[in-house]
Formats: C-alpha cells, sequence, structure tokens
C-alpha cells in the first residue's frame, strides 16, 4: 500500500515516513500544499496524511481541488487542537477522518488502516481468503493457522492482493501501489514476487489471468 504525507513540519513528517514504513507501507512525502497536490493529482495512493496549515497552498484548499478534479483517494486531514472549525472545513471538503495535533503517531496509523479497509470495504483490520489470514494491525501472515514469514516486499504484495482479492490486479497497478515514485520500477520483480508468494503460500491462491494481470481468489 502505497501513502502520501503532506507535512511541512520536517520532525513530523520523518516521524510519520518512518512509522508507516515500519507498518509496511510506501510513502511518498511533500513539505508544501502545491508539490503535495501534485503528487496527489499525478500519483495513484491508497491513503493520504495531509496537514491543514500547508505553506504555498493550504491543505483544505488541496483537498478541494482533489475532490474537484474526482481525486477518490481516502484523506485523513491534520489540525490543530484549537481549529475545530477546520475539521468541519475538512470534513465538508471530502476528509475522510481528521487526527487533532499533537497526537500519537500510533493513532495516526490506526486510521491510516482503517480508511484503506474500508475503501476496500472490508470490516476488520483481520484479512481472510479462504486459508489465508493477513492482520494489518500486527503485520502477521498464517495459512491454516500456521504462521508465514515474508519479506516487506512480499508482505506488501499479498496485502494488496488480499484488500482487492477475487478482482483482477493488473501488474502496472501492483508496481504503482507497491512502489515509490524513485523506484526504478520493473514489471519482472512482480513476476518474481507472485513466484516467492506462491512457494511460500504452498496452495494455488495467485491467479495469472493472461494479459491483464493477477487475482487472489478463494479456493
Amino acid at each position: 500500500m502505497r501513502v502520501l504525507v503532506v507535512e511541512d513540519d520536517d520532525n513530523l513528517r520523518r516521524q510519520l515516513r518512518e512509522a508507516l514504513e515500519a507498518g509496511g507501507y510506501v510513502v511518498d512525502e511533500a513539505s508544501d500544499g502545491e508539490e503535495g497536490h501534485f503528487l496527489g493529482d499525478t500519483e495513484p495512493y491508497d491513503a493520504v496524511v495531509l496537514d491543514v496549515g500547508l505553506p504555498v497552498m493550504d491543505g483544505i484548499s488541496v483537498l478541494e481541488r482533489w475532490r474537484r478534479d474526482q481525486r477518490k483517494m481516502p484523506v485523513i486531514i491534520l489540525t490543530a487542537r484549537d481549529r475545530w472549525s477546520d475539521k468541519v472545513a475538512g470534513i465538508d471538503a471530502g476528509a475522510d477522518d481528521y487526527v487533532t495535533k499533537p497526537f500519537h503517531i500510533e493513532e495516526v496509523l490506526a486510521r491510516v488502516r482503517a480508511v484503506i479497509r474500508r475503501s476496500a470495504g472490508h470490516a476488520t483490520s483481520e484479512l481472510e481468503c479462504g486459508p489465508l489470514r493477513l492482520d494489518t494491525r500486527t503485520s502477521r501472515v498464517s495459512v491454516d493457522g500456521a504462521p508465514l514469514k515474508l519479506t516487506s516486499h512480499e508482505y506488501r504484495l499479498l496485502d494488496y492482493l488480499m484488500h482487492h482479492q477475487d478482482s483482477v490486479v493488473s501488474r502496472s497497478e501492483l508496481i504503482e501501489h507497491l512502489y515509490d515514485q524513485d523506484f526504478d520500477r520493473d514489471s519482472n520483480t512482480i513476476e518474481v514476487f507472485v513466484g516467492r508468494l506462491r512457494k511460500k503460500i504452498g496452495i494455488d491462491m495467485i491467479e495469472t489471468i493472461r494479459g491483464q494481470g493477477y487475482r487472489l481468489r478463494h479456493e
């Protein structure tokens, strides 16, 4: 899953990036509203963490432009404690959730997990597909109750497929959502990770749809 963090406070932006990366997300970041708007308008994100008080272009304006241009990714706004009006303006502009500063990083992570889960139509943090279980809170994966050890790339791939199970996901979509904007993207890499996942899962659940991509299906 790929997340955009738009925050002008360098220290807070770094903390958010590190925490999200530790949670298994790929993170792009921007320090002002103009750069953030451009990234959100041109790159596909599974969620955005957007500060309201940004330089160049404020967060509410960024969000309004995204929604006006039919950008539908989930957005969590960061607001100051005493600015209740920012919360109202953010929700009215199309925000999916908000977090009030100062906050615990874990709260932001929980809300990111929640908006991504809801946008994919899942009700709980534990995703299931046949014998496969993936807990988005702990990043633990199991098959028939047996723990499965995955690399960070393998986990991100399975996480995306689990969120979109029974749907065909193209190689280009996987590349766009699994790697940040600076990564040297190669579709052959996806094939390698899919092959590794199939071996580790031990059950033929990842189906190749010729000319289209992959689909994680129930047995």
